[in-house]
């Protein structure tokens, strides 16, 4: 299912070599299908919009404990629900990438452009370790498509290359009953991104007369996407 990703345009030094799927194996993540999220109806916002440039928008996810001081112990804790978050946000992904009949994956995905994010701190002191609470969001990005922060990394190269490397922000200051909230934009192929929004919309989870058609009841016909 890399099709998407082997037509696409890149300079041969930076094309990944593997496929995502089988780091995401070895991190031991669970992407699950698309019947866990359920229709647009059922939701307040959408998890994922595609748009005709290639560029997708994950909306914002959020885990954690407040941090209660700027101590390694609350860093630590911090950091690790940014892993978390971005479990969820591949997890995302890779469902609404695979849930049409494009044969598409996180393989067609060409890398990650911009990290935000925003880190819920302690209101009565200055936080000045965001951008270490958020680099494990960063680095799962890094360790799955490849980057420095990457756990294959050796003093700060992936034999995988650079594919999860992204432009960032990270904030403190922001009041919350979570310890961290990111947003991520990625990149896949224009090519890719036109079909899905032709065949069955710019949004995820699929609004439910697209998921009627997509899941016919048993016994029943798919019927052809234009």
């Amino acid at each position: 299912m890399a099709r998407y990703y082997d037509d696409f345009v890149l300079p041969p030094e930076l094309r990944r070599s593997f496929s995502v799927y089988d780091r995401l194996i070895g991190l031991g993540v669970e992407l699950g299908g698309p019947a866990d999220d359920g229709p647009l109806s059922a939701q307040r916002i959408a998890s994922v919009v595609f748009t005709e440039s290639g560029l997708v928008h994950l909306s914002g996810g959020a885990s954690g404990h407040p941090l209660l001081d700027d101590g390694d112990a609350s860093v630590a804790s911090a950091y690790e629900a940014g892993s978390a978050i971005a479990d969820r946000h591949l997890a995302h992904l890779h469902r609404a990438l695979t849930c049409g009949d494009e044969e598409a994956d996180l393989d067609a995905v060409l890398y990650p452009v911009k990290v935000l994010g925003m880190v819920v701190s302690p209101v009565d002191r200055l936080f000045l370790r965001a951008p270490e609470v958020v680099n494990g969001y960063s680095s799962r990005w890094h360790s799955v498509f490849g980057g420095s922060l990457s756990v294959h990394a050796r003093d700060g190269v992936d034999p995988g290359g650079f594919g999860g490397m992204h432009a960032r922000s990270a904030i403190a200051g922001f009041d919350g009953r979570f310890a961290l909230e990111c947003e991520v934009i990625v990149a896949i192929p224009a090519e890719l991104a036109r079909l899905i929004i032709a065949r069955r919309g710019w949004l995820y989870p699929l609004p439910d007369v697209i998921k009627a058609r997509l899941d016919p009841p048993p016994g029943t016909e798919r019927e052809a996407n234009p």
